[in-house]
């Protein structure tokens, strides 16, 4: 088993990328609430080069993100993979998110 984490900029996308994941077969996961180091850097007064980013990201929209997380057995994490960037594109272009996986030893609670 794994852990999938994404954590992801386009938070818009959220409900497109559980309807497309509860399409293959995953049926679980959780959503949390996050924000990027961005946000604690802008508001640093201290540090002048930060105060011209302060004007350019002023909006919290853009600093917002999801962390998404789903446990997944083996066989679900590269299909879960192509999914997700089926639905939010290119990960290596800039604000769009991180995703990784983890493997997990045990777990209690996964429901079968």
């Amino acid at each position: 088993m794994q852990i999938l984490i994404l954590i992801l900029k386009k938070v818009e996308l959220v409900d497109d990328i559980m309807e497309k994941l509860a399409e293959t077969g995953v049926r679980g996961g959780t959503i949390v609430e996050s924000t990027g180091m961005a946000k604690s850097l802008v508001n640093m007064e201290d540090l002048p080069i930060f105060g011209m980013l302060r004007h350019i990201l002023t909006d919290d929209e853009k600093l917002a993100s999801k962390v998404l997380l789903f446990v997944l057995k083996n066989e679900q994490v590269m299909t879960t993979r192509r999914t997700i960037k089926e639905v939010i594109g290119d990960l290596s272009e800039p604000n769009t998110g991180i995703m990784f996986s983890i493997p997990i030893t045990d777990v209690e609670g996964f429901g079968e």
